[in-house]
Formats: structure tokens, sequence, C-alpha cells
């Protein structure tokens, strides 16, 4: 029932835009709680990836006094990756194009995690 439920956020989110590519629900520790990913995204290591980049913005963004983090965004030449917390256990982490309206897919993002995080 709760998969259910996640994925069907997750769904929701993936179809607020054509430029969102994936969408997937992990734990802080890199296990995948959830996923919305095309063929040849590999599970266990987008999850591992963002558990690892999660940890090390929580560090940085302590180290420089900048408070608690937030989000971390990736820009690429091919695109964005975001990661959020959905809770102190889990992250929301969501791959775009590089065409999207970033401002929308933010505010989409901040929706989807905040629904996730009431889940879980």
């Amino acid at each position: 029932m709760r998969s259910e439920m996640l994925t069907s956020i997750l769904s929701d989110l993936n179809g607020a835009s054509t430029d969102i590519e994936a969408s997937a629900v992990i734990s802080t520790d890199g296990l995948m709680i959830a996923a919305l990913l095309p063929s040849g995204m590999d599970e266990d290591r987008i999850g591992a990836m963002s558990a690892a980049m999660l940890s090390l913005g929580e560090r940085t963004a302590q180290e420089l006094a900048k408070g608690e983090l937030e989000q971390v965004l990736i820009k690429g030449e091919h695109g964005y990756i975001l990661m959020t917390h959905a809770n102190r256990d889990s992250v929301l982490t969501v791959v775009a194009k590089p065409s999207v309206r970033l401002g929308l897919i933010l505010l989409d993002v901040k929706r989807a995690s905040q629904a996730i995080g009431k889940l879980l």
C-alpha cells in the first residue's frame, strides 16, 4: 500500500513535466524505496550516488555555516539532477532534461517531497 502511494506521487511528479526523465525515493543510506526510472538506469547506482551527494551536501552546508541542507542541484550539459530531503531518513531524486523550467520543477519537487515525507 505505501509503495503504491509512493509510486503514485512519483508518477504525478513525472507527469507534471515532459522534461522529468526519472524520479526516485531513496533512503539516506542509499537503498531504493520507490522509483520510476527508464530502462538503462541502474537503481543501485542511483541510490548510492544520491546518498553520497546528499551526505556531502549536508557536511558542506554545515561547514560553510549555511544551515540545514534543503537540496542538492547538479547541472550537466545534458540536464539536471535534483536531490531534496523528503524526511530525515529519505531523499527524493529527480533527473531532468536541460530544457526543463527549473523554477516549476523546484516547486513540483518540493510538493512531492512533502507528500512523501508524510507517508514515510
